[in-house]
């Protein structure tokens, strides 16, 4: 199995980068999170692995860190969740805010990853609660319905969940508990 990539970018596509090891290059299908994490080509890059092989296909998915890795080998074990929407999962959603949708049943957050409709966004709650070690205990902050509003604001603003989380997660503690203030807040994250 091959546990950890590292090397230089030669190629950066939408889907995948091509990582050069030792004359090789390696195709690494990686989540949104690799692509914000590199620079660009001729960058020395590290990824945590996982070799897929089937009987027509080898895959290597990639990730930033061993975390988003285990939380990708979790979800492949739920029936009907492949690579690719495991791969989609991790892209769209942050493992704190999936730990919190399957904590808290709330299979809608799931339904913002493309290709999870409603039945599998509720089958992946039922079936990761068990799977995924979640501490109640971490003080994990539940997603108000004013944080729900701005995150749906900014979505349709056109920003990325995951970049409607990030912002959303860039706002102070202090900030006051209105939509509206609280979306020009978020929105300043992108300036």
């Amino acid at each position: 199995m091959i546990d950890v990539v590292t090397g230089q970018i030669a190629a950066i596509h939408n889907t995948h980068i091509v990582v050069m090891v030792g004359g090789v290059g390696l195709r690494v299908l990686v989540p949104k999170t690799v692509f914000d994490a590199i620079d660009g080509r001729g960058q020395t890059v590290t990824l945590y692995t996982h070799l897929a092989v089937r009987e027509d296909d080898l895959a290597l998915y990639g990730f930033v860190d061993p975390d988003e890795r285990g939380l990708f080998e979790t979800l492949m074990k739920v029936s009907g969740v492949g690579p690719r929407l495991a791969l989609a999962v991790i892209g769209t959603l942050t493992i704190e805010h999936l730990n919190h949708a399957v904590a808290h049943e709330e299979p809608d957050i799931l339904t913002r990853v493309p290709g999870v409709g409603k039945k599998l966004a509720q089958k992946l709650v039922f079936e990761l609660k068990d799977k995924l070690a979640i501490d109640h205990a971490t003080g994990l902050t539940a997603i108000s319905d004013i944080d729900t509003d701005v995150l749906a604001t900014l979505t349709a603003l056109g920003y990325s969940v995951v970049e409607a989380q990030a912002a959303l997660q860039a706002i102070p503690r202090d900030a006051p508990q209105d939509v509206e203030e609280r979306v020009r807040l978020a929105l300043q994250y992108f300036s």
